[in-house]
């Protein structure tokens, strides 16, 4: 079985980035099938663009763009790619990152398929500044990088206590057409309008109102990245009122333009 050292992953990278102990890739997949194999560090795989299916020994997953994966060094795998282009990006830590903040890697075994927006805006943040690229950008990964694992831990803690009516309410949440309005929420779950929204935060880690607005702009994030369709279809396609709107609601979250994001991604 294959070993990939530090930095290394199938493919074409447009860019690497080491940042301290963080090895940054931005790669295109170029082969249809990578057979079994395992890095030597943990790392995170957010898929950009395209499809990918990947496999370990216990999980098996069909990866869509906004699909993000964390791989403990140990976790084998291997991976389909169809006829099509593909882009993933790659956060590779070493041994002593995770020394450096006393986190231990034994609580994040084998490969973890994250869900949660609010981790994935994060790694959208992170992607930014790995563009960027400027004195504040090391500093500002590592900080985004301590949030990821502590969402990370926080997942897998509520996980385990949540009510039945919570798992249908995050099903509810990504599904696209649904009314996002606590009314209506409330009435498709049997559960009363107070309650759902005094207990939200417990279990989603923000506001009802911010989750979505966050499942929006993390799907638009998507979309720019992509380069394919303009402004005007990417703000019809999310859900946002205008340009106005969503331009500052972006900026609200990411401290920068989608304009800027477009430079910086080019």
């Amino acid at each position: 079985m294959d070993l990939l050292k530090k930095g290394e992953f199938f493919g074409t990278h447009y860019q690497k980035s080491t940042f301290d102990n963080v090895i940054i890739t931005d790669t295109e997949y170029t082969h249809p099938k990578v057979d079994w194999h395992y890095h030597e560090n943990p790392y995170f795989t957010y898929l950009l663009q395209g499809k990918l299916f990947e496999a370990n020994k216990k999980d098996a997953y069909y990866l869509a763009p906004g699909s993000l994966l964390f791989h403990n060094w140990q976790d084998a795998h291997y991976n389909i790619k169809p006829p099509e282009y593909t882009r993933g990006f790659h956060i590779e830590l070493n041994e002593n990152w995770f020394s450096n903040y006393d986190i231990k890697t034994t609580d994040f075994e084998g490969s973890i398929h994250i869900k949660n927006p609010l981790t994935k805006n994060l790694m959208n943040k992170i992607y930014v500044e790995s563009k960027i690229k400027d004195q504040y950008s090391t500093t500002s990964i590592e900080t985004l990088l301590l949030e990821i694992f502590s969402n990370i831990k926080e997942n897998q803690k509520t996980n385990t206590k949540k009510p039945e009516w919570v798992n249908q309410l995050e099903e509810l949440l990504h599904e696209e057409q649904t009314d996002f309005s606590l009314k209506n929420l409330s009435s498709v779950l049997g559960v009363h309008p107070v309650h759902l929204s005094r207990t939200f935060n417990r279990y989603f880690g923000t506001s009802l109102g911010n989750y979505i607005r966050i499942l929006k702009i993390n799907k638009a994030f998507r979309l720019m990245l992509s380069n394919k369709i303009s402004m005007t279809e990417i703000c019809y396609q999310c859900g946002f009122y205008d340009q106005s709107h969503f331009i500052a609601s972006f900026k609200q979250i990411y401290h920068t333009t989608p304009t800027r994001l477009f430079d910086v991604n080019r």
